[in-house]
């Protein structure tokens, strides 16, 4: 290729130029400014998109906080809901232990068959397999509720059973501090209360109690429970015993040989609270029982031939 330089004072040039001269002037004409362009518009359109991704990733990454502490927020209302849960469970199994206690109680003072009516199992139930039902789970307000409505449902169970067992309790108190039975185990009936002839004397007299003859030594039971009002020795009764059950009632026990409780004890129905002698004015080992009725005496057959448990 050749090229023509013209000057205006001066001759003109001619210039051959060769292919391997013509395509560095090329590239250094056209190629390096194509070339800076391009540069340019690479370099812009990458932190562009370079941009836009950290841009995406920023975004993404808040979500995922979002989504992290919106779970953890759940998880944290879902362990209090839990632990109020298990609370209330903990206060129904209570009263539910209360209340077999209690039915325990209520057997044993009703006098009921504990093999009938056992509360340390649960309920002997049955029947046969019905059709699977469509089973729709209960939310947490529906749990919540039943938990409630299972609570008013003890409380009233509680209150009732306490009435029932104070009642139950009442009952076996007077029928325990009512006279009942013989005030020993073994002997038998030697004079009756009443009219009779005095053993002494001879002559006819009034026995304010009845009497009855055993082994010397042999227990004597207080027959009703109650307290124990006078314990030493009186003339004609020799050692003597004297129990205050309530109501206006009161048993005596006389010609001990020896006193095994004192005044103030506490004594129940059974208990042996002297052993049978031949003290006072008497002819030979026996208890005097007397039964006293608001100050008075009264036959203590009617109560001995009564029964109890």
């Amino acid at each position: 290729m050749k090229l023509i330089l013209l000057n205006r004072h001066a001759a003109s040039r001619t210039l051959e130029l060769g292919r391997w001269t013509w395509a560095v002037l090329s590239v250094c004409f056209i190629g390096v400014p194509i070339g800076l362009i391009t540069l340019s518009y690479q370099l812009g359109f990458g932190d562009g998109i370079a941009s836009q991704q950290a841009s995406r990733i920023s975004e993404s990454e808040q979500q995922a906080v979002e989504r992290a502490e919106a779970l953890a927020q759940m998880g944290v209302e879902a362990q209090s809901r839990l632990t109020a849960m298990t609370r209330r469970l903990a206060s129904i199994q209570a009263q539910v232990t209360r209340i077999d206690a209690l039915g325990t109680h209520l057997t044993e003072l009703a006098g009921l068959d504990s093999g009938e009516f056992d509360f340390s199992g649960p309920p002997a139930v049955g029947g046969p397999m019905a059709k699977p039902a469509l089973t729709i789970p209960m939310n947490v307000a529906e749990i919540d509720s039943q938990f409630s409505a299972l609570d008013a449902i003890f409380s009233q169970r509680e209150v009732q059973f306490d009435l029932l067992a104070g009642l139950l309790s009442a009952e076996q108190l007077q029928a325990a501090a009512t006279p009942a039975g013989r005030p020993i185990r073994r002997g038998w009936q030697s004079s009756p209360y009443g009219n009779r002839i005095d053993p002494i004397t001879g002559k006819r007299a009034w026995h304010d109690g009845a009497d009855f003859a055993g082994r010397e030594g042999s227990d004597i039971l207080a027959v009703a429970s109650g307290v124990v009002s006078w314990s030493g020795y009186q003339n004609g009764y020799g050692n003597l015993i004297e129990v205050s059950h309530g109501d206006g009632l009161s048993t005596r026990y006389g010609h001990n040989a020896e006193n095994l409780v004192e005044v103030g004890d506490l004594v129940r129905r059974g208990d042996v609270i002297a052993l049978m002698g031949n003290t006072g004015r008497s002819t030979g080992p026996h208890v005097h029982f007397e039964v006293f009725k608001n100050g008075r005496t009264v036959d203590p057959a009617t109560y001995v031939k009564r029964t109890y448990r």
